[in-house]
């Protein structure tokens, strides 16, 4: 199944409701699953972003959809990525 990146930056709204209620974080990760994307792992980060998600999804459209569904509740902003593996995008490259 595909792979992709997803890097996340709270919202002042979303901060507060981290720090109120921690396990919220988990609660999304719910959330997408019954939207067709699967957390495979998930990392708190310092930096640019607050978050770095590696998530499995079908297709484009499927992470395209929970990105914006997601996104649209006003506490969190998402970039998402396709992700290649390194030896598929090496194969990739002798093909043509």
């Amino acid at each position: 199944m595909p792979l992709y990146i997803m890097l996340s930056n709270l919202t002042s709204e979303g901060l507060e409701t981290i720090k109120k209620k921690p396990e919220r974080i988990l609660e999304v990760e719910q959330e997408l699953r019954e939207m067709g994307v699967v957390i495979k792992g998930q990392w708190a980060v310092l930096g640019e972003y607050d978050f770095v998600n590696l998530v499995e999804a079908p297709d484009n459209e499927t992470v395209a959809r929970a990105s914006v569904e997601v996104g649209s509740r006003g506490s969190v902003s998402l970039v998402t990525m396709p992700a290649i593996p390194v030896r598929d995008f090496i194969e990739s490259m002798k093909q043509g």
